[in-house]
């Protein structure tokens, strides 16, 4: 069948993972402590992706993948403060030449979600020193490795991090807003287990959290450029797509939401990216809803709405790259169906213009759904927890030949 839909020669395909959610081993942080106090799943070994992760990119290479998103895990570097171990940076060094030498673009990301304790105990993104906390680590990253790559993420969806954290409670430091709405996007944990502290005054801290996010990321972007001015900084946002019919009401209710999920932080981050990351898993539309089956989450499956997520971070006229979109489907019978309907969403905001590099599917293996432990399954490739084998899926190979497909130039 002819290719229609025109891809850049230059884009990148591929999957993405996190350090926590894969490596396994990693214990001075904020979420292996959680679990040590029952408030979370405990993580161990998890996929043991830091010992693994040459193998694991032999699979990706043989799946067609051109890209891959990994984060580095600021409590390995920085596991106590001021101490920097150059062993794990020498771990990372390993992780990045191992993804080269396979012809895979690494995108690193710096933080994704996990923070360590002794940044914890410090306050954490509380502490209105937070921030240059921060870019101290973000720039000594930069320093050590940002010659060997040509991105650099900031950080992984700030305002889930702090509404999972500040407002729902699910996650660490687990302070739940004690007005907080029923209605969630997001499938997060369970709250009896996280055991949140519910006070009135969390939504302030929230606010507080917010902003100090904004500013680590502006000042981290200046230290990573005071070192290495070449490197493409981004920060990777969670864009819920939100459209309506033609009601009014609708459209304003709409326009409201997205204000306050989208817009409000990027307003404050903007002009210190020069990319963004966008991470993809929910379309809302008010007025004429159609109905959609759920994944595994419970969130409904409408990849296509990936276009409209697109046109949210195109407002702000940056090149974008897809870093997350995927499902959580255990029986795999949804998901070759989702990420051809992704592509497709993303090959219409290509063809009126938007400046999209890559697409990344989350993810690469099975792995730590953080609250919700090991059952959820996104990966491309299956783990069994027990053995640590790797088996492919079926619809990793369908990827392939959409990769295939989309790559051809006529």
């Amino acid at each position: 069948m002819k290719n229609t839909q025109k891809f850049p020669s230059n884009f990148y395909w591929g999957a993405a993972t996190a350090s926590y959610q894969v490596e396994g081993g990693i214990e001075k942080c904020d979420w292996a402590k959680a679990a040590r106090e029952g408030r979370v799943p405990p993580c161990g070994r998890a996929c043991d992706h830091y010992n693994r992760f040459e193998a694991d990119f032999d699979l990706a290479k043989e799946l067609g993948h051109t890209a891959h998103r990994f984060s580095i895990e600021w409590a390995r570097i920085e596991p106590e403060e001021g101490q920097w171990n150059f062993e794990e940076v020498e771990h990372y060094r390993q992780v990045i030449q191992a993804l080269k030498v396979r012809g895979i673009k690494p995108y690193t990301t710096l933080w994704h979600f996990t923070l360590p304790q002794w940044f914890v105990d410090k306050g954490g993104f509380e502490n209105p020193n937070s921030p240059e906390f921060f870019a101290r680590y973000s720039q000594f990253i930069a320093h050590e490795l940002g010659s060997e790559i040509e991105d650099l993420t900031t950080m992984n969806e700030p305002i889930v991090f702090a509404g999972l954290g500040w407002l729902k409670g699910n996650w660490p430091p687990f302070k739940q807003f004690s007005l907080v709405g029923l209605k969630e996007y997001t499938n997060s944990g369970d709250r009896s287990m996280s055991r949140p502290q519910k006070k009135f005054w969390a939504y302030f801290t929230y606010r507080k959290v917010v902003n100090n996010l904004a500013r680590a990321h502006n000042l981290a972007y200046e230290s990573i450029k005071a070192v290495q001015p070449q490197l493409e900084v981004s920060l990777v946002k969670h864009v819920v797509a939100f459209d309506a019919n033609w009601n009014p009401l609708n459209k304003l209710r709409a326009w409201i939401e997205d204000q306050f999920i989208n817009h409000i932080f990027l307003r404050k981050v903007h002009r210190h990216c020069d990319s963004f990351g966008l991470n993809f898993y929910h379309y809302v539309k008010f007025g004429n809803r159609p109905k959609y089956e759920h994944s595994d989450m419970g969130w409904e499956m409408a990849p296509a709405g990936i276009y409209n997520a697109l046109q949210v971070l195109w407002k702000y006229k940056k090149p974008i790259f897809v870093s997350e979109c995927g499902v959580a489907d255990h029986n795999d019978s949804h998901r070759a169906w989702y990420i051809e309907e992704q592509i497709k969403g993303v090959a219409k905001a290509l063809a009126e213009g938007i400046d999209i590099r890559g697409h990344m599917y989350w993810s690469l293996m099975d792995n730590y759904e953080w609250a919700l432990g090991f059952d959820k399954k996104f990966g491309l490739i299956e783990i069994d927890y027990d053995t640590l084998e790797r088996k492919t899926r079926p619809s990793a190979w369908v990827y392939k030949e959409l990769i295939e497909k989309y790559s051809k130039v006529e």
